[in-house]
């Protein structure tokens, strides 16, 4: 006899979520050994914060409540620090997506320990975090957003410089990147890193720029547990209680997962990680459950899920370009659908890094405060070139693609989100999709 749903809701609400929760700290944390490949930078351990807000509940009355409704549903927000050599979880803080990203970060800075490099993306880019984090001992390696004032201090013989944010002096790190793929496609981007591994003779520009690139592991994380373990699917729980309960078990079966994996190809010095399926060893770990098959005793190649994962390593990884492209227009990467990349993931064939020297500066900012409350800075800045272009054609209407193949400097990624900030701001006028052209000019502004 089956038994039924409401069996096993009050069997979850007897447990609660403590234990639930206690098991996943336990298990909780990185797996690398100093002797790891791809783990580390010198002796650093490299990991990364990053959230993911895609997570949907059940559409009943307790969720809504606490947790709100975005695009129709019921969401969590997930915030992981993980070792991006192994993808294995070191803490986990989730709740409504309301509270941002940097409020669940704060919660796993205790964890952070003066052996590690924190990788983190733009949305982190904040004073009084980076103080926090920097406050931990941990080193930091993190981009900045495109409209930071970053004042040129000490300029380094690698291209870099000496900055200041709030209170910490940092190393920023500005460059041209040009990708070119296996069907001839070529992009080129923009970079602009702040690290407080401040020596460029031990920390060249070009490596760290290299380095930066471990933080797509993160992504590489929540696939696995969204879509393969997940499978997409929206959680079971219709009330709060029972939402976190799910969601720390869920974490918990990740952890356990990657533990394998790493016990598994740590048995064969010199393999890396992440030629370690997880598809692979998820379905080991079913059919050993669903056979009721008595587990070995040992760990690595002495156990059953990992002699699958040793059998079915997948080659040595080759870089590609990730599209990031998406169906729908009302998320923040479908500014990307038409940013010249491939319509699929490629191969790259070429990479290249050029390390751009430091702006010419007259005048340091205060950066004890937020970028959002620094005066406008010198004429040259992108916004008011941005502006100047537009005025000097009033009567035409321009595209984001078409700006930044005159202004230049300026890539497509970056100009639609400057384009949407000048439009808020009402420099400018937004008049279809990514067409804008100049606000009128004001009695005061003509005369």
């Amino acid at each position: 006899m089956s038994p039924t749903v409401k069996a096993l809701r009050d069997l979850r609400r007897r447990i609660g979520v403590a234990p639930v929760r206690a098991l996943c700290e336990i298990v909780a944390g990185p797996l690398a050994r100093p002797s790891t490949p791809g783990a580390r930078h010198g002796h650093y351990r490299t990991v990364s914060f990053d959230g993911c807000s895609a997570i949907r509940l059940p559409d009943s009355r307790a969720n809504r409540a606490a947790f709100g409704r975005h695009g129709g549903w019921p969401m969590l927000r997930l915030m992981t620090l993980v070792e991006t050599g192994t993808r294995a979880l070191i803490g986990s803080s989730f709740g409504p997506p309301s509270e941002g990203e940097i409020a669940y970060a704060r919660r796993l800075l205790h964890l952070l320990r003066p052996d590690m490099l924190v990788l983190w993306d733009k949305g982190f880019d904040g004073n009084d975090f980076l103080a926090q984090t920097y406050a931990t001992g941990a080193k930091i390696l993190g981009r900045l957003k495109s409209n930071r004032i970053t004042p040129v201090l000490v300029r380094l013989d690698d291209g870099s410089y000496l900055s200041r944010l709030g209170t910490v002096t940092v190393r920023v790190i500005e460059a041209h990147i040009t990708v070119t793929c296996a069907d001839t496609t070529t992009f080129t981007g923009s970079y602009r890193l702040i690290t407080t591994l401040t020596d460029p003779r031990r920390h060249p520009a070009r490596t760290l720029i290299s380095l930066y690139h471990q933080r797509w592991e993160h992504e590489s994380a929540y696939f696995a547990l969204r879509h393969t373990m997940m499978n997409s699917r929206v959680l079971r729980s219709h009330e709060p209680a029972g939402v976190e309960q799910e969601m720390w078990a869920t974490l918990t079966l990740y952890q356990l997962l990657r533990t394998v994996m790493v016990d598994a190809v740590e048995t064969c010095p010199g393999t890396d990680p992440d030629r370690a399926g997880f598809t692979v060893t998820l379905q080991a770990a079913r059919d050993q459950l669903i056979l009721a098959a008595p587990a070995t005793g040992g760990l690595g190649r002495a156990t059953r899920i990992g002699r699958r994962v040793l059998d079915a390593l997948l080659p040595a990884r080759r870089p590609r370009i990730s599209t990031r492209k998406v169906k729908s227009t009302t998320v923040r990467y479908a500014e990307r659908l038409n940013d010249g990349r491939p319509d699929r993931s490629t191969p790259v064939t070429g990479f290249s890094v050029e390390v751009q020297p430091p702006p010419e500066q007259s005048e340091y900012p205060d950066t004890t405060r937020d970028e959002r409350t620094l005066p406008m800075a010198s004429p040259e800045r992108r916004s008011e070139k941005i502006v100047a272009f537009l005025r000097s054609e009033p009567e035409r209407t321009w595209s984001a693609k078409e700006l930044s193949r005159r202004l230049g400097d300026i890539t497509v990624q970056s100009i639609y989100r400057q384009l949407s900030r000048l439009a808020d701001r009402g420099l400018i006028i937004k008049t279809g999709h990514a067409a804008y052209t100049p606000t009128p000019l004001t009695t005061a502004e003509i005369r």
